[in-house]
Protein backbone atom coordinates (compact mmCIF):
# COMPACT_ATOMS: atom_id res chain seq x y z
CA UNK A 1 0.00 0.00 0.00
CA UNK A 2 1.27 3.45 -0.90
CA UNK A 3 0.25 4.82 2.50
CA UNK A 4 2.80 2.49 4.09
CA UNK A 5 5.55 3.76 1.82
CA UNK A 6 4.54 7.37 2.52
CA UNK A 7 4.65 6.83 6.27
CA UNK A 8 8.05 5.12 6.05
CA UNK A 9 9.47 7.84 3.79
CA UNK A 10 8.27 10.55 6.17
CA UNK A 11 9.87 8.75 9.11
CA UNK A 12 13.15 8.37 7.21
CA UNK A 13 13.40 11.70 5.39
CA UNK A 14 11.18 14.03 7.40
CA UNK A 15 7.63 15.39 7.13
CA UNK A 16 8.19 17.94 4.34
CA UNK A 17 6.03 17.76 1.24
CA UNK A 18 7.55 19.81 -1.57
CA UNK A 19 4.68 21.42 -3.44
CA UNK A 20 5.43 21.59 -7.14
CA UNK A 21 2.71 24.18 -7.72
CA UNK A 22 4.96 25.69 -10.34
CA UNK A 23 4.17 29.01 -11.98
CA UNK A 24 6.39 30.27 -14.76
CA UNK A 25 7.40 33.36 -12.81
CA UNK A 26 9.01 31.08 -10.20
CA UNK A 27 11.64 29.88 -12.67
CA UNK A 28 15.10 31.46 -12.53
CA UNK A 29 15.94 33.70 -15.46
CA UNK A 30 18.31 31.24 -17.11
CA UNK A 31 15.43 28.80 -17.55
CA UNK A 32 12.86 31.39 -18.57
CA UNK A 33 15.20 32.50 -21.37
CA UNK A 34 15.62 29.01 -22.82
CA UNK A 35 14.18 28.58 -26.30
CA UNK A 36 11.73 25.87 -25.27
CA UNK A 37 8.02 25.82 -24.55
CA UNK A 38 6.95 26.97 -21.11
CA UNK A 39 5.95 23.41 -20.27
CA UNK A 40 9.37 22.01 -21.09
CA UNK A 41 11.10 24.69 -19.02
CA UNK A 42 8.77 24.06 -16.09
CA UNK A 43 9.52 20.36 -16.21
CA UNK A 44 13.26 21.10 -16.26
CA UNK A 45 12.77 23.31 -13.18
CA UNK A 46 10.77 20.60 -11.40
CA UNK A 47 13.25 17.90 -12.38
CA UNK A 48 16.16 19.82 -10.89
CA UNK A 49 14.23 20.45 -7.66
CA UNK A 50 13.34 16.76 -7.36
CA UNK A 51 16.97 15.75 -7.91
CA UNK A 52 18.14 18.22 -5.26
CA UNK A 53 15.59 17.29 -2.58
CA UNK A 54 14.53 13.67 -3.04
CA UNK A 55 16.67 12.55 -0.09
CA UNK A 56 15.24 15.16 2.31
CA UNK A 57 11.60 15.42 1.22
CA UNK A 58 8.93 13.02 2.44
CA UNK A 59 6.95 13.38 -0.79
CA UNK A 60 5.90 15.76 -3.56
CA UNK A 61 2.56 17.40 -4.30
CA UNK A 62 1.79 18.54 -7.85
CA UNK A 63 -1.05 21.06 -8.23
CA UNK A 64 -2.72 20.35 -11.55
CA UNK A 65 -4.17 23.86 -12.04
CA UNK A 66 -0.70 25.30 -12.59
CA UNK A 67 -0.28 22.94 -15.54
CA UNK A 68 -3.83 23.05 -16.93
CA UNK A 69 -3.39 26.80 -17.33
CA UNK A 70 -0.78 26.14 -20.03
CA UNK A 71 -2.98 23.76 -22.03
CA UNK A 72 -1.54 20.62 -23.61
CA UNK A 73 2.02 21.85 -23.13
CA UNK A 74 1.37 22.25 -19.42
CA UNK A 75 -0.29 18.88 -19.08
CA UNK A 76 2.72 17.22 -20.68
CA UNK A 77 4.84 18.94 -18.02
CA UNK A 78 2.44 17.65 -15.36
CA UNK A 79 2.68 14.08 -16.65
CA UNK A 80 6.47 14.26 -16.98
CA UNK A 81 6.84 15.68 -13.47
CA UNK A 82 4.67 13.01 -11.84
CA UNK A 83 6.39 10.24 -13.78
CA UNK A 84 9.89 11.52 -13.02
CA UNK A 85 9.31 11.88 -9.28
CA UNK A 86 7.86 8.38 -9.06
CA UNK A 87 10.79 6.98 -11.08
CA UNK A 88 13.09 8.51 -8.47
CA UNK A 89 11.27 6.47 -5.83
CA UNK A 90 9.26 9.34 -4.33
CA UNK A 91 5.60 9.32 -3.37
CA UNK A 92 3.55 11.80 -5.41
CA UNK A 93 0.29 13.43 -4.42
CA UNK A 94 -1.61 14.84 -7.39
CA UNK A 95 -3.55 17.80 -6.06
CA UNK A 96 -6.64 17.67 -8.26
CA UNK A 97 -9.45 18.17 -5.68
CA UNK A 98 -12.07 16.28 -7.66
CA UNK A 99 -15.54 16.37 -6.14
CA UNK A 100 -17.97 14.44 -8.30
CA UNK A 101 -19.87 11.17 -7.89
CA UNK A 102 -20.64 7.84 -9.53
CA UNK A 103 -19.27 7.17 -13.03
CA UNK A 104 -17.67 10.62 -13.27
CA UNK A 105 -15.64 10.03 -10.12
CA UNK A 106 -14.74 6.61 -11.51
CA UNK A 107 -13.33 8.26 -14.62
CA UNK A 108 -11.28 10.65 -12.49
CA UNK A 109 -9.94 7.65 -10.60
CA UNK A 110 -8.99 5.85 -13.81
CA UNK A 111 -7.44 9.01 -15.25
CA UNK A 112 -5.14 9.60 -12.29
CA UNK A 113 -4.46 6.11 -10.97
CA UNK A 114 -3.56 4.64 -14.38
CA UNK A 115 -2.07 5.83 -17.65
CA UNK A 116 -0.15 9.00 -18.45
CA UNK A 117 -1.04 10.75 -15.19
CA UNK A 118 -0.66 7.79 -12.84
CA UNK A 119 0.10 8.92 -9.31
CA UNK A 120 0.12 7.52 -5.78
CA UNK A 121 -2.45 9.76 -4.08
CA UNK A 122 -4.99 12.32 -5.21
CA UNK A 123 -6.85 14.98 -3.29
CA UNK A 124 -10.65 14.88 -3.42
CA UNK A 125 -13.52 17.03 -2.15
CA UNK A 126 -15.95 14.73 -0.36
CA UNK A 127 -18.49 17.35 0.70
CA UNK A 128 -20.97 15.58 -1.62
CA UNK A 129 -20.88 12.66 0.81
CA UNK A 130 -19.97 8.99 0.51
CA UNK A 131 -20.94 8.85 -3.17
CA UNK A 132 -17.93 11.07 -3.88
CA UNK A 133 -15.43 8.68 -2.28
CA UNK A 134 -16.76 5.16 -2.90
CA UNK A 135 -15.91 5.12 -6.66
CA UNK A 136 -12.23 5.22 -5.65
CA UNK A 137 -12.42 2.11 -3.46
CA UNK A 138 -11.36 -0.35 -6.21
CA UNK A 139 -8.11 1.58 -6.59
CA UNK A 140 -7.58 1.80 -2.82
CA UNK A 141 -7.82 -1.98 -2.72
CA UNK A 142 -4.88 -2.01 -5.16
CA UNK A 143 -2.82 0.25 -2.91
CA UNK A 144 -3.56 3.79 -4.12
CA UNK A 145 -4.55 6.56 -1.71
CA UNK A 146 -6.69 9.65 -1.20
CA UNK A 147 -6.55 12.85 0.80
CA UNK A 148 -10.03 14.17 1.52
CA UNK A 149 -10.68 17.82 2.33
CA UNK A 150 -11.63 18.20 5.99
CA UNK A 151 -10.54 21.64 7.26
CA UNK A 152 -9.01 23.85 4.60
CA UNK A 153 -6.48 26.65 5.12
CA UNK A 154 -8.29 29.43 3.23
CA UNK A 155 -9.99 32.18 5.31
CA UNK A 156 -13.46 31.81 3.79
CA UNK A 157 -13.56 28.06 4.44
CA UNK A 158 -15.19 28.87 7.78
CA UNK A 159 -18.27 30.18 5.98
CA UNK A 160 -19.36 26.56 5.53
CA UNK A 161 -16.94 24.32 7.41
CA UNK A 162 -17.45 26.09 10.76
CA UNK A 163 -21.24 25.92 10.69
CA UNK A 164 -22.67 23.70 13.42
CA UNK A 165 -25.03 20.76 13.26
CA UNK A 166 -25.96 18.67 16.31
CA UNK A 167 -23.37 20.46 18.39
CA UNK A 168 -20.43 19.82 16.05
CA UNK A 169 -18.93 21.83 13.21
CA UNK A 170 -19.29 20.62 9.65
CA UNK A 171 -15.54 19.91 9.49
CA UNK A 172 -15.78 17.79 12.62
CA UNK A 173 -18.58 15.79 11.01
CA UNK A 174 -16.39 15.41 7.92
CA UNK A 175 -13.44 14.23 10.03
CA UNK A 176 -15.64 11.52 11.54
CA UNK A 177 -16.80 10.44 8.09
CA UNK A 178 -13.23 10.27 6.76
CA UNK A 179 -12.26 8.10 9.74
CA UNK A 180 -15.22 5.82 9.05
CA UNK A 181 -14.58 5.54 5.30
CA UNK A 182 -10.93 4.81 5.89
CA UNK A 183 -11.44 2.01 8.43
CA UNK A 184 -11.49 -0.65 5.69
CA UNK A 185 -8.13 0.43 4.26
CA UNK A 186 -5.67 0.36 7.17
CA UNK A 187 -2.08 -0.41 6.18
CA UNK A 188 0.74 -2.15 8.02
CA UNK A 189 1.98 1.18 9.43
CA UNK A 190 -1.37 1.74 11.15
CA UNK A 191 -2.78 4.43 8.89
CA UNK A 192 -5.60 4.40 6.37
CA UNK A 193 -5.24 4.88 2.62
CA UNK A 194 -7.82 7.65 3.02
CA UNK A 195 -5.99 10.60 4.52
CA UNK A 196 -7.23 14.09 5.34
CA UNK A 197 -6.33 17.61 4.25
CA UNK A 198 -6.22 19.75 7.38
CA UNK A 199 -4.93 23.32 7.14
CA UNK A 200 -2.29 24.65 9.50
CA UNK A 201 -3.53 28.24 9.51
CA UNK A 202 -6.06 27.56 12.30
CA UNK A 203 -4.15 25.64 15.00
CA UNK A 204 -7.05 25.46 17.49
CA UNK A 205 -9.40 23.95 14.92
CA UNK A 206 -6.55 21.76 13.73
CA UNK A 207 -6.18 20.38 17.23
CA UNK A 208 -9.94 19.95 17.75
CA UNK A 209 -10.16 17.12 15.22
CA UNK A 210 -7.10 15.14 16.35
CA UNK A 211 -9.14 12.64 18.38
CA UNK A 212 -11.54 12.16 15.44
CA UNK A 213 -8.77 10.93 13.12
CA UNK A 214 -6.81 8.29 15.08
CA UNK A 215 -5.82 6.25 12.00
CA UNK A 216 -5.71 9.08 9.46
CA UNK A 217 -2.50 10.42 7.93
CA UNK A 218 -2.63 14.12 7.15
CA UNK A 219 -1.69 16.38 4.28
CA UNK A 220 -1.17 19.74 5.96
CA UNK A 221 -1.13 22.94 3.87
CA UNK A 222 -0.59 26.41 5.29
CA UNK A 223 3.10 26.30 6.27
CA UNK A 224 5.40 29.15 5.31
CA UNK A 225 3.81 31.63 2.91
CA UNK A 226 0.39 31.09 4.52
CA UNK A 227 1.70 31.67 8.04
CA UNK A 228 1.95 28.22 9.60
CA UNK A 229 5.02 27.20 11.65
CA UNK A 230 6.47 24.13 13.29
CA UNK A 231 5.04 25.20 16.66
CA UNK A 232 1.52 24.98 15.24
CA UNK A 233 2.05 21.28 14.51
CA UNK A 234 3.66 20.27 17.80
CA UNK A 235 0.50 19.40 19.74
CA UNK A 236 -1.08 17.47 16.89
CA UNK A 237 2.10 15.43 16.52
CA UNK A 238 2.52 14.94 20.26
CA UNK A 239 2.24 11.17 19.85
CA UNK A 240 4.50 11.00 16.81
CA UNK A 241 4.59 12.32 13.26
CA UNK A 242 1.29 11.51 11.62
CA UNK A 243 1.25 13.66 8.53
CA UNK A 244 3.22 15.55 5.94
CA UNK A 245 3.46 19.33 5.83
CA UNK A 246 3.26 21.00 2.44
CA UNK A 247 5.03 24.14 1.33
CA UNK A 248 5.04 25.31 -2.26
CA UNK A 249 5.76 28.95 -3.00
CA UNK A 250 8.26 29.44 -0.16
CA UNK A 251 10.36 26.52 -1.42
CA UNK A 252 10.03 27.12 -5.16
CA UNK A 253 11.03 30.77 -4.85
CA UNK A 254 13.73 30.36 -2.19
CA UNK A 255 16.33 31.47 -4.75
CA UNK A 256 14.65 34.77 -5.58
CA UNK A 257 16.81 37.75 -4.70
CA UNK A 258 19.85 35.48 -4.44
CA UNK A 259 20.44 33.90 -7.80
CA UNK A 260 18.83 33.47 -11.21
CA UNK A 261 21.32 30.84 -12.35
CA UNK A 262 21.74 27.07 -12.18
CA UNK A 263 22.65 27.12 -8.50
CA UNK A 264 19.02 27.99 -7.62
CA UNK A 265 18.43 24.43 -6.39
CA UNK A 266 20.92 24.95 -3.57
CA UNK A 267 18.52 27.46 -2.03
CA UNK A 268 15.55 25.15 -2.50
CA UNK A 269 17.35 22.29 -0.78
CA UNK A 270 18.46 24.59 2.04
CA UNK A 271 14.86 25.77 2.51
CA UNK A 272 13.55 22.19 2.64
CA UNK A 273 16.13 21.22 5.26
CA UNK A 274 15.39 24.34 7.31
CA UNK A 275 11.66 23.60 7.19
CA UNK A 276 12.26 20.00 8.23
CA UNK A 277 14.41 21.12 11.16
CA UNK A 278 11.80 23.69 12.23
CA UNK A 279 9.07 21.05 12.34
CA UNK A 280 11.12 18.33 14.02
CA UNK A 281 12.67 20.67 16.60
CA UNK A 282 9.20 21.53 17.87
CA UNK A 283 8.38 17.86 18.40
CA UNK A 284 11.22 17.19 20.82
Amino acid sequence: MQIDKLVRDVKEKGPVCVGLDTQYSFLPEFLQKRANTKGKNIFEFNKRIIDATVDVAGCYKVQIACYEALGLDGMQAFASTVQYAREKGAIVISDIKRGDIASTAGQYATGHFTGDFETDFITINTYMGSDSVSPYYPFLEKGKGLFALVKTSNPSGKEIQDLKSNGKTIYQHMASLVDSWGSAFIGDEGFSSIGAVTGLTYPEEFESIRHLLPKTFLLIPGYGAQGGTGKDIATFFSEGVRGVVNSSRALLTAHKGKTEDEDFVNYTREAVIKMREDILSCLQ
